[in-house]
C-alpha cells in the first residue's frame, strides 16, 4: 500500500492542472494515467500507422488515440501522459458570454463568465496561447464557405492557440523563463491530431505536468483505477491494475482523490463504485445524466485527385460563426487517419434524420462511384477537408450502466436519450456548410456514415455526466468540485461542465480546474 496526500486519476487538462497546483501547495502528489508516456518515435509511428495510433489493449493496440462507439454517440479522445492534449488541435477559445447565462450553471456564482475570467487568463498563459499566423488553402475555402452562408464577417484565424510558432530548432524555453522544457517551432505539417512529433504543440507534458514533476509530483503511466473505497479516517483507498496486462498493483491511500479521467473514464469509474462495488453508494442519482456532445457534427469534402490541403498549417487554423449558436472549424489530418475513408459516405441534404438516412443509402446504391472514389482514395488524409460544427444549444443524453450483451454477468456503459429528444447527429447548418465547402473547393461533400445512416453524433468534445450543481439533486459535485457526500473526493475534468459550450472546450476545462484548485487549502505541516 502506498500513502500519498493527493492522488490524481488522469493526466488530461483537469488532472494536469490539479497535479501542479496541489504540488505547489506542498502536497505529495501521484498522477495515475492509463496510457503511456509518449516518446518521439511513438508519435512518429502514430502519425503514419493506424495500428500504432489506436489505443485498444485488448486487441494488442497500444497507441494514444481512443474511440468509443455507443448507441447514440461515437467519441474520440487521447490516452497518454497528457491525456487529450496529445491529440487536440491546440484551439483555446472562450465560449460566448451568453453560454454562461444558461440555467444549467449553478447559482453559487452570480456571474460565471466574470468568475472564470482570471482563470481563463491563467490557463492561456500556462498553455502558451498565441494567434495562429498561418493561412492556407483550407482557410481560403472556409472563408468562402462563411461568405456563402452570409457570415463572411465572422471568419478569422484562430486567435488563441496552444502552439509555439517561434524559431525552429530546439534550444529555447519561450514560456517559463527557463523552468520549462526546450521547444521547437511549428513546422505547419498539419499532424497535430496524432500528437506533435516536433514538440511545437503545447501539450500538457510540456507545461503543467512538466512543472508538477519538477515540484515532486510523480506520474505513473499504464495504470487503471478499478475502485475508490472510503476509509474510516476520512482517507480513500484506491485500487489499481496494469492497463496492459490487467494484473493488480499495490493500492494507494490518499487524503484527497481528484478524479480527472475524462467524461467516459470518470463516469465509468464512479458508476462502477456506486452500482457494482457499491463502495460509493451515496453518489448522486444524477451521475451519468446531463451528458453533452457539444452539439457537434463532422462533415467535409474530398478534394479531386492530385490536390493536397493538409501540409500548409496546423490542424486547425481558422473558424467562423454562421449564426449566433453555431461555430465551425476546419481540420487537417495526418496520414494515419486514412482509415476514416471507410467510415465516410456521400453527404446528402435532407429535412429530417430519417430522410437523410434513406437518401444516403439510395445515393450509395445509385451512385456507387461516389462511394468507390472515397473508399479507394489512397491519399485520403491529404485530400480530405473536414469541418467540426459545434453549437451551444441544449442537447442531452445519459451514460448508464447496463448488462453486457455478450457477457451478461458484466456491466458496461451505454447511452440513453430522453424520450422525444431530437437527433444529436442532425445539424442542418453542418449539411449546408459542407455543401458550400464543396462548391468553393471543387470537392465532393462527404459525411461519417455513423451520423448519416446510424444517426449517431460523432464528437471529440463530450462533456458532462458529473456536473457542478447547487445540490445532489441537480449534479454530482459542488461549485468547488467536491463530490456531494464524500469530503476529499473531487471531479475536475470535462465531466464537470454543465452545458454545451459551442467551442472547443479545452480552455474552459483548464480554467474550471484552475478555479477548483484555487479553493484548495495548502497542506498543513
Amino acid at each position: 500500500m502506498q500513502e500519498v496526500d493527493c492522488l490524481v486519476i488522469g493526466s488530461g487538462f483537469g488532472g494536469a492542472v490539479s497535479a501542479l497546483r496541489m504540488a505547489e501547495k506542498g502536497c505529495g502528489v501521484v498522477v495515475l494515467e492509463q496510457g503511456r508516456r509518449l516518446q518521439r518515435e511513438d508519435i512518429e509511428a502514430g502519425g503514419r500507422s493506424v495500428r500504432r495510433l489506436i489505443w485498444e489493449p485488448a486487441l494488442g493496440l497500444r497507441g494514444h488515440f481512443r474511440q468509443w462507439i455507443f448507441a447514440d454517440v461515437a467519441v474520440v479522445g487521447g490516452v497518454a501522459v497528457g491525456g487529450g492534449s496529445q491529440v487536440f488541435a491546440g484551439v483555446l477559445l472562450q465560449p460566448q458570454a451568453t453560454t454562461f447565462a444558461s440555467a444549467d450553471w449553478p447559482r453559487a456564482e452570480v456571474d460565471w463568465h466574470s468568475a472564470l475570467a482570471p482563470h481563463y487568463a491563467t490557463a492561456e498563459k500556462m498553455l502558451g496561447a498565441v494567434p495562429n499566423p498561418a493561412r492556407g488553402l483550407q482557410d481560403s475555402w472556409l472563408q468562402g464557405t462563411a461568405q456563402a452562408m452570409q457570415a463572411g464577417s465572422s471568419f478569422g484565424g484562430i486567435a488563441s492557440q496552444a502552439i509555439y510558432f517561434g524559431q525552429r530548432g530546439e534550444g529555447v524555453d519561450p514560456f517559463f523563463g527557463g523552468e520549462g522544457p526546450k521547444r521547437n517551432g511549428c513546422q505547419h505539417c498539419g499532424e497535430c491530431l496524432s500528437a506533435c512529433r516536433y514538440g511545437a504543440k503545447n501539450s500538457l507534458d510540456l507545461n503543467y505536468l512538466y512543472l508538477a514533476e519538477k515540484k515532486g509530483a510523480r506520474v505513473v503511466p499504464e495504470t487503471t483505477v478499478t475502485d475508490i473505497v472510503p476509509l474510516a479516517d476520512g482517507r480513500y483507498r484506491v485500487l489499481v491494475r496494469s492497463s496492459v496486462g490487467g494484473e493488480a498493483k499495490p493500492p494507494y491511500v490518499a487524503r484527497k482523490v481528484i478524479v480527472a479521467a475524462g467524461v467516459i473514464g470518470t463516469v465509468d469509474l464512479l458508476s462502477h463504485c456506486r452500482e457494482v462495488s457499491r463502495s460509493l453508494p451515496k453518489l448522486s442519482a444524477t451521475l451519468g445524466q446531463r451528458v453533452r456532445t457539444n452539439s457537434e457534427s463532422i462533415v467535409g469534402v474530398l478534394l479531386p485527385p492530385g490536390q493536397v490541403a493538409n501540409a500548409d498549417g496546423a490542424a486547425i487554423t481558422s473558424h467562423c460563426y454562421p449564426d449566433a449558436t453555431t461555430h465551425i472549424t476546419q481540420n487537417r489530418f495526418p496520414a494515419s487517419f486514412a482509415y476514416m475513408r471507410w467510415t465516410c459516405g456521400p453527404l446528402v441534404d435532407a429535412a429530417t434524420p430519417r430522410a437523410r438516412r434513406w437518401q444516403t443509402v439510395l445515393t450509395m446504391l445509385r451512385e456507387p462511384g461516389r462511394v468507390w472514389r472515397n473508399w479507394t482514395a489512397r491519399d485520403w488524409p491529404a485530400r480530405a477537408v473536414m469541418l467540426t460544427v459545434m453549437q451551444n444549444v441544449d442537447t442531452q443524453l445519459a451514460l448508464v450502466r447496463a448488462r453486457h450483451p455478450l457477457m451478461p454477468w458484466r456491466t458496461r456503459l451505454t447511452t440513453r436519450r430522453p424520450a422525444g429528444a431530437h437527433s444529436l447527429a442532425f445539424i442542418p447548418q453542418a449539411l449546408q456548410a459542407a455543401l458550400h465547402l464543396a462548391q468553393v473547393s471543387g470537392g465532393e461533400a462527404i459525411c461519417p456514415l455513423l451520423e448519416s445512416v446510424g444517426n449517431k453524433a460523432v464528437t471529440a468534445h463530450i462533456l458532462g455526466g458529473a456536473v457542478v450543481a447547487d445540490g445532489p439533486e441537480q449534479g454530482v459535485i459542488d461549485h468547488r468540485h467536491e463530490v456531494f457526500g464524500y469530503p476529499g473526493l473531487y471531479v475536475v475534468d470535462g465531466s464537470a461542465v454543465p452545458a454545451n459550450l459551442g467551442v472547443n472546450p479545452s480552455l474552459t476545462i483548464t480554467a474550471l480546474a484552475e478555479r477548483a484548485m484555487s479553493w484548495m487549502p495548502p497542506r498543513l505541516r
